[in-house]
C-alpha cells in the first residue's frame, strides 16, 4: 500500500469516527447500522473536495461534468447580476 493510499484510508477512518462517535454505541448491531449509514452518506451525499466538490456517486455514474457545467452557469449568472447591481449602486 502506498503512503498516499494509507493517508486516504486514515482520513476516511477519522471522518467515520467523528461522524458516528464510537463511544455512544453499546450494541454491535447499532454500531453496524450507523457505519452502514455513514458509508451511504459518504458515497452519495458528502461532497469531496478532491472530486471538485462532487460526490463519489456523481463521479461514478458520470454525472460530474453535467453538474460542474450547471454550477458554472449559475456562478456566471450570479456574477453578472452582482456586477449589474454594483454598477447600479455606483450610479446613485
Amino acid at each position: 500500500m502506498s503512503p498516499t493510499t494509507q493517508g486516504k484510508i486514515e482520513r476516511w477512518h477519522r471522518s467515520l469516527k467523528n461522524q458516528i462517535l464510537l463511544e455512544n454505541y453499546y450494541l454491535p448491531g447499532e454500531l453496524k447500522l450507523r457505519i452502514e449509514e455513514f458509508i451511504q452518506y459518504y458515497n452519495t451525499r458528502r461532497y469531496h473536495e478532491s472530486l471538485n466538490n462532487l460526490t463519489p456517486e456523481d463521479v461514478f455514474l458520470g454525472r460530474g461534468n453535467a453538474i460542474l457545467e450547471k454550477r458554472n452557469k449559475i456562478k456566471l449568472k450570479t456574477m453578472a447580476k452582482r456586477k449589474r447591481l454594483h454598477i447600479k449602486a455606483m450610479a446613485v
